[in-house]
């Protein structure tokens, strides 16, 4: 029989190799149309049932990328539960039947696995993981607020032991094919080269399955199951609130109660699809993934890519910006006045390198990437050069003026400035035309918006080819107009103003970050400043407001030269990175909608002087550029559902 998202061919092993390749995708998903094809294949194999199965990836781009978010999306639409809830137990019916096969049947996992396409390679009795890069396996679907409903809350428990299998179901995480490996998650992680015959030498081999330690079993099958699930909800509920993520509750109840059987809760159960698709959580999370994709989908059919960075100012924000599009295997030279300003943040590139690489060749060849530059030469040769100095607009434009006589006449010239409008600096330059905005957030590693800002002046050409740049280092480009503070920054100050006020009388900074907290926010609006440094708060604010007074204790601080995280004193003493905080007892009423509400009326009111394109873009900056609650799906879209 022909399939549509198969291709089937028997080996001279007498191996039949299934070819997954979704019709008309780049990525393969596993939506209604596939599942019901693999049902069907799996009746015509209990009608002929072969001597041994391999799964793998026709694509390119990985094995499978999981569900198609996208039938979720169009439920959301209809709030047709019903449909959600016969989804989830039609995968779940499929992969059981996989499972309970009685012919050997194998994954070869070649990029990433996540979600249902990692459930699916569970299902199978064996799986092989290739050793490369774009490796990945994980169960992300607490991420959308909804749970791994195919299987996964039942089977890797049984391959990894519960304690493991809950630090990837509860936050999201990926493994790589060698931590899979060392966990038991996979049975081989191999390179490319021999990725083919290992799997025909497992399924020749056929090797009993992997058996849980002692200790493992008690803690997974036992009778300490149960103390399992109380920890497990414990570590929880320091970083997830039931009220605002309840899936990683869910995710417990249904693996303490029920073994992970997506059929045996009750609708009204909490750990329930019905429950769970039901809760407004679910559908703003998954409206996030589609505006993660939107966001991304700016770079596409744009033909640029970088293959040298320039970037003046070894600060923090610079040589943070500088390591990053090294680790994304660009070179790059950092520029500053002399070695010794350039050495710390070399420093930092290689703590970061170590702590994501974990692999000495990988990590010495990101730092042969990064070179230091003292005489500014990198520029000549640069495709993207990024200056990212001091908040000052003389000094900013001294330095275009300088660089625009040195640079290639095809590179892209841009700022990092966190608020100062492109038409003020691009004065120094013969051709503004050249100058565009790219924006990133600190701490780098972590913020993965970069606005791309596009004065009057800009060439579209240039912002275009910034956006492409932005999308090859893994970052989500915002095309945003410049204005005052641009979008993240134009509607975070007034939210730390507010912040700052409540300082002044008398509020406690634990008790003014807990009220935000309270709202969902990742982080309080104090202990935010701290780590965005005050000084460039205080000139954010003098920008977006350049009439207002500085609040009296944001001054103090900024008099006493303590400027948050950097200089390990702010508004919290800092140690060893984390902000040093007393309780925060009673929030008193209103405290969380008063933080909030000048952030809600500035994001209106800057989405109506068109400084982003659209509502969802607007959203989708306020939650990946300011951490706004993404369960309430931007500010825009909270506006209107309240």
């Amino acid at each position: 029989m022909t399939y549509k998202n198969f291709k089937l061919r028997t080996d001279d092993h007498g191996i039949t190799w299934i070819g997954i390749d979704v019709a008309g995708e780049n990525v393969n998903t596993m939506g209604t149309p596939v599942l019901h094809e693999l049902n069907t294949l799996l009746d015509d194999f209990e009608k002929n049932p072969p001597k041994a199965v391999a799964f793998y990836s026709e694509k390119k781009s990985g094995f499978i990328a999981g569900a198609n978010v996208n039938e979720f999306v169009e439920i959301g639409k209809t709030n047709n539960l019903d449909e959600a809830e016969a989804l989830v137990k039609r995968g779940y019916d499929v992969y059981e039947r996989l499972a309970n096969a009685k012919y050997p049947t194998l994954a070869l996992i070649n990029g990433y696995a996540l979600g249902g396409g990692l459930e699916l390679a569970l299902a199978c009795r064996y799986r092989v993981a290739v050793d490369e890069p774009s490796t990945r396996l994980g169960l992300p679907e607490v991420m959308l607020g909804i749970l791994p409903g195919w299987g996964g809350v039942k089977r890797l428990p049984q391959l990894v032991g519960a304690p493991a299998a809950m630090d990837f179901l509860l936050t999201g995480k990926t493994a790589d094919a060698k931590k899979a490996k060392r966990l038991g998650m996979v049975d081989e992680a191999v390179p490319p080269r021999i990725m083919w015959n290992t799997a025909i030498g497992v399924l020749k081999a056929l090797p009993p399955p992997r058996r849980l330690s002692f200790a493992q079993n008690l803690m997974t099958n036992g009778f300490l199951r149960g103390y399992v699930a109380k920890q497990a909800r414990k570590q929880v509920a320091k970083r997830a609130r039931p009220e605002h993520y309840p899936s990683p509750y869910a995710i417990i109840d249904l693996w303490q109660k029920y073994n992970g059987d997506i059929h045996k809760p009750q609708p009204r159960e909490s750990c329930s699809v019905r429950t769970l698709i039901s809760h407004p959580t679910a559908m703003n999370l998954i409206r996030v993934f589609g505006l993660r994709e939107k966001l991304k989908a700016q770079a596409k059919g744009i033909d640029f890519a970088a293959k040298h960075v320039h970037v003046i100012g070894a600060g923090v924000m610079g040589g943070d910006i500088a390591a990053w599009c090294a680790l994304r295997g660009i070179h790059v030279t950092l520029q500053d006045l002399d070695a010794t300003r350039i050495a710390p943040a070399i420093k930092r590139a290689a703590d970061m390198y170590k702590k994501r690489l974990r692999d000495d060749r990988k990590i010495r060849d990101a730092m042969d990437r990064l070179q230091p530059d003292t005489t500014g030469d990198g520029a000549k040769k640069a495709d993207v050069i990024i200056e990212a100095i001091v908040e000052n607009l003389s000094v900013k434009q001294k330095v275009f003026a300088e660089l625009e006589a040195k640079a290639r006449p095809d590179a892209i010239l841009a700022t990092n400035t966190s608020s100062i409008p492109l038409e003020q600096i691009a004065t120094a330059l013969n051709d503004p035309s050249r100058l565009v905005g790219i924006h990133f957030f600190n701490p780098v590693a972590q913020m993965m918006l970069v606005e791309i800002i596009s004065g009057v002046q800009t060439n579209a050409d240039v912002a275009k080819r910034a956006t492409a740049f932005v999308d090859q280092i893994d970052k989500l480009p915002l095309a945003c107009k410049s204005a005052p503070g641009f979008w993240v920054n134009r509607i975070l100050a007034p939210y730390l103003g507010e912040a700052m006020r409540c300082l002044d009388e008398g509020i406690a900074p634990e008790t003014i970050d807990e009220a935000a907290l309270a709202f969902g926010m990742p982080m309080g609006p104090i202990e935010l400043a701290d780590v965005v440094g005050l000084d460039v708060c205080a000139a954010v604010g003098q920008t977006v407001t350049p009439d207002a007074t500085a609040p009296q204790k944001l001054q103090a601080k900024l008099d006493a030269k303590q400027f948050g995280k950097k200089t390990g004193n702010g508004f919290y003493v800092w140690t060893d990175g984390r902000a040093q905080k007393s309780s925060a007892g009673a929030v008193p009423a209103g405290l969380t909608d008063r933080l909030i509400a000048p952030m809600l009326i500035e994001a209106s009111k800057a989405r109506a002087e068109g400084v982003v394109s659209d509502d969802d873009l607007a959203d989708a900056g306020a939650i990946f550029g300011c951490g706004f609650a993404p369960f309430r799906g931007g500010p825009l879209n909270y506006q209107t559902m309240r």
